[in-house]
């Protein structure tokens, strides 16, 4: 399955860090941004979610709360963001459960080695929890600050 512009996620449960369970009700009454990285404590996924965390302060004024999602533990998790001191929960997803939701989790190919892994991938819900926008196959440089200016427009 993979969720489309227009829908609700199904009923769902995963752990964040902060000793988060997050549900479809946490999904209401605010914005929410999902971003999809690779791995924890990877260049990439680390300005990714410096990113985020640079622009925390603007994105809450607008009513719009973050959470990032990779397959790491949530040791690995616990550790990426009290390091880095992200300003937002991680989910752990080790299975690919969640990511599957998305159709996020994928065949990729680096130097001719193919191997399953998150697509790089960006999910704006409503405060419904409705799907609104999708930013595939996202390239970090500047990625936070296309978000935040998207949910200005609305």
């Amino acid at each position: 399955m993979s969720i489309k512009i227009g829908e609700k996620l199904p009923p769902f449960s995963v752990n964040a860090t902060s000793n988060l369970t997050l549900t479809n009700t946490n999904l209401k009454d605010k914005y929410t941004v999902i971003y999809f990285y690779p791995k924890d404590s990877t260049p990439g996924c680390t300005t990714e979610g410096r990113d985020f965390t640079a622009l925390q302060a603007d994105f809450k004024k607008h009513n719009t709360q973050i959470f990032g999602v990779s397959l790491d533990s949530m040791k690995r998790h616990d550790n990426f963001k009290a390091k880095q001191g992200f300003s937002f929960d991680l989910i752990s997803d080790p299975e690919a459960e969640f990511c599957n939701l998305f159709g996020t989790y994928q065949m990729k190919k680096t130097f001719g080695k193919e191997y399953m892994g998150i697509v790089r991938s960006t999910y704006l819900f409503d405060k419904t929890g409705t799907l609104i926008h999708i930013w595939p196959n996202v390239k970090v440089k500047g990625h936070a600050q296309e978000v935040l200016d998207f949910i200005k427009t609305m």
